[in-house]
C-alpha cells in the first residue's frame, strides 16, 4: 500500500483532523516562499536587506517607507488561486471530517477556497487597520499604495497589514484555540512546513492524537516521530486522498 493510500485510510478513519499548514502549502499557487535561497537573494540584491530583516517591528517603524515598497511588491500575490491542497481541506471540512485549519500563511487562500475555521497564526493580509484609530481598511486599499506609506483616510495616522512581524508575538487568543484543537484531535496532519519557526512549530507537542502524518518534500526533525511521512505536492497528495 502506497503512502497516499494510508492516508486515505487514515481519513476515511476519522472524523477529528486538524490541518497545520505552512508555506509549502502556497507554493502551489505560486506564491514564492521567502525563506528559499532564492527568495533571500532577490531580497538582499534588490532590497540591500534579508527579509527577515525588512519584514521586522523595528524596520516598519524606522524605515515605513522601505517596508511597505518590500511588502506591497514582493508579499502581496492578489491574483493567487486556491490549489488542491486548499479545495480538499474545504472538501474535508465540509464532510464534517476536519475540525480546524492551523495555517502559517497569510494569504487568505483557505477561506478562498471554502474554508471557514481557518486559524491564522500570522494574520492575513487582507486586513489591514489604522494605528490610531483602528479603521479597517481591504487588500485593495493597500494595493492602491504600492509605491508611497498608506496613510487612514479618517485621521491620516499610517495603516499597517494586520501580519505579524518578526519581533512581534503571536495572536494569544488564536494561539490558545490553536493548542485546544491540536490537544483534542485524533489526527494531526502537517504540511508544507519544514517545522523550523517557533514557536509555531512547537504546537506540535500538544498533539495526543493517534496519528500523526507529515507531508513535505523535503525532511524535517519529526519525521521520526510521524506514523506516516509523505514526500511530494502536497496539493496532489491530499486531492488523491480526498477524492
Amino acid at each position: 500500500m502506497n503512502e497516499v493510500e494510508q492516508l486515505r485510510q487514515i481519513i476515511q478513519g476519522s472524523d477529528n483532523i486538524v490541518f497545520f499548514g505552512g508555506a509549502g502549502v502556497s507554493t502551489e499557487s505560486q506564491i514564492p516562499d521567502f525563506r528559499s535561497e532564492d527568495g533571500l537573494y532577490h531580497s538582499i540584491n534588490t532590497y540591500g536587506y534579508p527579509p527577515e530583516t525588512m519584514l521586522s517591528h523595528s524596520f516598519f517603524e524606522n524605515h515605513p517607507q522601505e517596508f511597505f515598497k518590500y511588502y506591497l511588491n514582493e508579499m502581496i500575490f492578489p491574483d493567487a488561486k486556491p490549489n488542491q491542497a486548499h479545495y480538499a481541506l474545504a472538501k474535508l471540512e465540509q464532510e464534517g471530517k476536519l475540525r480546524a485549519i492551523i495555517t502559517q500563511n497569510i494569504d487568505g487562500l483557505h477561506q478562498a477556497a471554502g474554508s471557514t475555521n481557518v486559524l491564522e497564526l500570522h494574520g492575513s493580509v487582507r486586513r489591514n487597520y489604522c494605528l490610531n484609530c483602528g479603521a479597517k481598511y481591504s487588500l485593495e486599499f493597500m494595493l492602491e499604495h504600492k509605491n508611497s506609506i498608506p496613510h487612514c483616510r479618517d485621521c491620516g495616522c499610517v495603516v499597517r497589514p494586520d501580519v505579524v512581524l518578526y519581533e512581534e508575538g503571536l495572536d494569544e487568543h488564536t494561539l490558545a484555540s490553536a493548542i485546544k484543537y491540536i490537544k483534542k484531535s485524533d489526527v494531526l496532519i502537517v504540511g508544507g512546513t519544514s517545522l523550523v519557526v517557533y514557536p509555531a512549530a512547537g504546537l506540535l507537542q500538544y498533539f495526543r492524537g493517534s496519528k500523526l502524518v507529515l507531508i513535505n518534500k523535503s525532511p524535517t526533525d519529526y519525521d521520526r516521530k510521524a506514523d506516516l511521512v509523505i514526500r511530494g505536492s502536497i496539493g496532489e497528495s491530499l486531492a488523491h486522498a480526498v477524492q
